[in-house]
């Protein structure tokens, strides 16, 4: 018995030790499509959500209509409903709109002076 707990000690201890943090490898950040894929994914889903909330109410008061006339034509004491905010219908999906382009960075080369006369220009900036 102290062999097999032995065995799976030492075999946690051999799959811990290979996981460190600092070996993963990092995902580069998402381009605009991807993150404007990811935000119609997000839309998308909240609206689905309202959609299976929208029906979910319609379902409840149609059940309870269907109970509350049922208990009346038996011929039984019936409540008053209580009063519940009405169904919201979500409408159909509307895509998110995409953000707004982004400026024009001052200083572009078409408003770049050229270098004085026999001043160095950094390797890195050479044409």
């Amino acid at each position: 018995m102290t062999r097999i707990l032995t065995l799976i000690a030492a075999a946690a201890g051999a799959a811990f030790a290979a996981y460190t943090p600092g070996a993963q490898a990092k995902l580069p950040p998402p381009t605009e499509a991807q993150q404007a894929k990811a935000a119609e994914t997000k839309a998308r889903a909240a609206w689905s959500d309202k959609v299976a909330a929208y029906q979910l109410c319609r379902a409840q008061d149609k059940t309870a209509a269907h109970y509350y006339a049922d208990r009346k034509a038996q011929g039984k004491e019936v409540r008053e409903p209580a009063q519940t905010a009405p169904c919201a219908d979500p409408g159909p999906f509307v895509a998110p709109t995409a953000a707004a382009p982004a400026p024009a960075v001052a200083g572009t080369a078409g408003d770049a002076k050229p270098p004085a006369a026999g001043a160095v220009q950094s390797p890195a900036k050479a044409p």
